[in-house]
């Protein structure tokens, strides 16, 4: 027998035709029960797979999606990703990640590696990319869904929702409850838009209070404990001292309440610290954490649809937006006395 089995070792063992073992993989409900049980064992006895190649041949599609995500090692993508995977498996079709570690160059190019397997869409996070990328995208016609991002007037399918607004609702509770002076902890924003956006969105809230952001109280960080927490540093043991960190992301906001405690105060007494994003680590951190709720699961439901929709050329094909939600917990609380400064 060959080392990898095919369709007609399978055929033979089972005393079928190719034909036959054919339809039992790709239409069972039109087999005999009896015939189907028998190609069956055989496929599970070969181990039998069908050939990949030789199926897009048939069918000029491989049934494969590309996703590209800038880490593995943030939580905020874990849930979508798994959403989009069964959601796409549902339909039989089959999912391929990739990242990029937040660099374009390197998204480039694994947008054209994806592209010379085949792969019959792709789903993308955030739509800041070289116009070069869309216009290849398009030329090939390719569907994709940029995922995690949206404005009401982005030229390409978008599931996600409005970074800026989200950002602004947080700040907007943080002067409310009476903070004036705020610093940020934000993530990267070359080549991020979604951090781009969240910046943008404390900048409002706090220019409607005659507030501003500038090097002074905004710190640009990669999204880990150490950085941030040197970051919170920096902006705790310069003065005025911030008594309230708005960050980008639950990852830095748990950098900074590291950088907080070690310095030998406490959130939110000396200082309130916000996140975005929700994830598992907002509740166990101690405080627990003030965030910006993000429906990551139903995004990445609702990617995998209207992708497979563009995918069948549907004409009413919609971008998603999605609302978020302020998740109030224990590290945000009205400005108090600070240790070593009068009020």
């Amino acid at each position: 027998m060959r080392p990898w089995p095919t369709l007609e070792d399978v055929a033979g063992m089972a005393g079928v035709s190719t034909a036959t073992v054919s339809r039992v993989l790709n239409e069972p409900e039109l087999v005999h029960a009896e015939t189907r049980l028998r190609v069956e064992e055989a496929v599970a006895r070969l181990d039998y797979t069908p050939h990949f190649g030789a199926r897009a041949l048939a069918s000029n599609r491989t049934n494969t999606v590309g996703a590209i995500i800038p880490t593995m090692e943030n939580a905020i993508f874990a849930r979508g990703l798994q959403a989009l995977q069964e959601a796409l498996a549902g339909d039989g079709v089959t999912l391929v990640v990739a990242t990029s570690n937040y660099d374009p160059a390197r998204e480039a190019e694994q947008i054209r590696a994806l592209l010379g397997r085949g792969v019959d869409g792709l789903v993308l996070i955030g739509e800041a990319r070289d116009p070069s990328i869309y216009a290849m995208l398009e030329r090939r016609l390719v569907p994709f869904v940029l995922v995690w991002s949206w404005r009401p007037d982005c030229p390409w399918p978008c599931v996600g929702f409005d970074n800026r607004a989200a950002a602004r609702a947080m700040a907007e509770r943080v002067l409310e409850l009476g903070h004036r002076r705020v610093a940020m902890i934000a993530g990267v924003t070359r080549g991020n838009d979604r951090a781009a956006a969240r910046v943008e969105g404390v900048r409002d809230a706090l220019a409607r209070h005659g507030l501003g952001l500038d090097r002074t109280n905004l710190i640009e960080t990669p999204y880990n404990l150490k950085a941030s927490a040197a970051a919170a540093r920096r902006l705790m043991t310069a003065g005025p001292r911030p008594t309230a960190i708005v960050c980008g992301n639950d990852v830095i906001a748990a950098g900074a309440l590291t950088a907080v405690r070690a310095l030998g105060l406490a959130a939110p007494a000396d200082v309130s610290v916000t996140g975005f994003d929700d994830i598992d680590l907002a509740l166990v951190l101690d405080p627990s954490l003030t965030t910006v709720h993000v429906p990551h699961r139903r995004m990445g439901e609702a990617a995998a649809s209207l992708l497979l929709r563009l995918r069948a050329q549907e004409k009413d094909a919609r971008s998603v937006v999605f609302e978020t939600a302020l998740v109030e917990r224990g590290s945000l609380a009205p400005p108090g006395p600070m240790k070593g400064e009068a009020r």
